[in-house]
């Protein structure tokens, strides 16, 4: 069974440049406290097909996910997908216009694929519901703090 978790956030930016901001992946472990440390596998610009390594140090150990960029509207939304652990992970983020600069709408679903993700899928639940939300809001309060710097 799917399970998503989604959550939103304000930034005082534009949206082109909040966007700008929250793909530039190259820059991500200088602007985001929570990444230890993101490697781009691919070369080129950042866009569809774009795949990186990305390592955070959660619950007091380091975990490592590769991922890839599966859709990229430039200004607009990107989405990524990855497989750990068991499960497949999609997480799109919108870039809205909002009277105050841009609504920022996350949305991460985790559908179990093996016999144990399955099993573990309610602990995977409360998990995506508390430590994965705090753990977005933070990165996106460190990202926003750029966008509005910089706009």
């Amino acid at each position: 069974m799917a399970s998503t978790v989604k959550l939103e956030h304000q930034v005082a930016a534009p949206p082109d440049r909040t966007f700008a901001v929250f793909s530039d992946l190259r820059n991500a472990a200088n602007r985001v406290g929570g990444i230890k440390s993101l490697d781009v596998l691919t070369p080129g610009p950042i866009g569809k097909g774009t795949r990186f390594k990305e390592t955070r140090v959660m619950m007091g150990k380091e975990a490592t996910e590769e991922m890839t960029i599966t859709d990229f509207q430039p200004g607009r939304s990107y989405t990524t997908e990855a497989a750990s652990c068991g499960c497949h992970y999609k997480s799109t983020l919108d870039f809205l216009p909002a009277s105050n600069g841009t609504r920022v709408v996350f949305s991460m679903t985790s559908t179990p694929q093996s016999f144990m993700a399955k099993l573990m899928s309610p602990l995977m639940v409360m998990m995506m519901k508390g430590m994965m939300k705090k753990c977005m809001l933070a990165d996106f309060t460190d990202l926003a703090a750029v966008a509005e710097t910089d706009a």
